[in-house]
């Protein structure tokens, strides 16, 4: 004899399985742990709350950030219909900078090595929104950051995107970023353009991603069918030697112009030089001229000889290249 939810039953005797308690599903979340994608839509349900105080809203953003780091994750998001809201959450004047800031945060992450997700975001036509937060008049130097973090995750190996980039006017955001008052802005803008630029090879498309962003089959569908889809560098080459209509100088004069003669940046406009930009630009002019044939004008020649390459006397400071790789972007400067 035994008694179970105050019935008792007689030796060999056992409950029906009607008679059995459901498991609590709270029991159950609290034992397994709630599925990402709940986690993912009870994330952005807080988020988009406007009863919510700010710091609610920004907390459940970071908690959706670090979910879409899982590429299996940052796909679900279409699935989950949850694309709109959070680009939504961009443009939306009611939004505060700190919780935009979050949200290009979420959004550049979920695409990032990722061309499934690249094309989800891509078909909401995102990125006049996007550029639209790396003017300085309306956000701070944190939103701009990562307002270009999302547009690197966007643009790197999606030529369609690229493409559209280019049609948007997109590369003139990125000259003014070349002269933003927070550096680290700058430096990520050089360093997008050199990414962009670097060519790929078309027959081994895996060769564009680290051994940190493998190939996944599903995201990559379109990556493996189209290899030429990942291919950005004949575009950013075009757009670097465009003359601007405005005063006749290219993208390249641009970035030459931001390396010898560097605006003033920091709150006060108290620096005037940075290492780490300088290493950036003069590794986008090796990708220019040794990776993809560029030539210098006589005139971008003579800036960089005076102004750079004369002054290098030690073998120690040339900005990060190899001696080989060194030698050979100098080489194209005093042809």
């Amino acid at each position: 004899m035994y008694s179970e939810c105050g019935k008792t039953y007689g030796s060999g005797e056992r409950p029906a399985a009607s008679e059995k308690r459901d498991l609590d599903p709270a029991i159950i979340d609290y034992i397994l742990g709630k599925p990402d994608a709940q986690l993912m839509k009870e994330a952005l349900d807080v988020a988009l709350d406007v009863s919510k105080d700010e710091d609610q809203r920004i907390a459940a953003m970071d908690d959706l950030e670090m979910l879409v780091e899982n590429i299996d994750n940052a796909n679900d998001l279409q699935k989950l219909k949850m694309w709109e809201p959070l680009h939504g959450l961009v443009g939306l004047p009611s939004t505060t900078d700190g919780l935009r800031l979050q949200t290009l945060w979420v959004l550049g992450t979920a695409v990032q090595n990722n061309p499934a997700a690249q094309l989800s975001y891509l078909s909401l036509d995102p990125i006049p929104a996007v550029l639209a937060c790396l003017s300085p008049s309306s956000n701070s130097a944190g939103t701009r950051s990562k307002a270009m973090y999302a547009l690197s995750g966007l643009l790197k190996h999606n030529a369609a995107a690229v493409e559209k980039f280019t049609e948007l006017q997109g590369w003139n955001a990125l000259r003014n970023s070349l002269e933003d008052s927070d550096i680290t802005l700058r430096r990520k803008t050089a360093f997008l353009i050199n990414t962009l630029l670097i060519p790929t090879s078309s027959s081994a498309p895996a060769s564009v991603h680290t051994t940190n962003a493998p190939v996944h089959p599903n995201s990559h569908a379109s990556m493996l069918s189209d290899p030429a889809s990942v291919s950005t560098s004949p575009t950013t080459m075009e757009a670097l030697q465009r003359d601007d209509a405005s005063d006749g100088s290219s993208l390249l004069d641009a970035l030459i112009s931001a390396l010898v003669e560097p605006v003033p940046f920091g709150a006060d406009g108290e620096n005037e030089s940075d290492v780490e930009f300088q290493e950036n630009v003069v590794r986008l002019l090796h990708t220019y001229a040794v990776l993809c044939g560029g030539r210098f004008s006589d005139v971008q020649k003579h800036r960089l000889r005076t102004t750079i390459f004369d002054n290098v006397s030690s073998p120690n400071n040339l900005f990060n290249l190899g001696r080989e790789e060194f030698d050979a972007v100098k080489s194209a400067v005093y042809e």
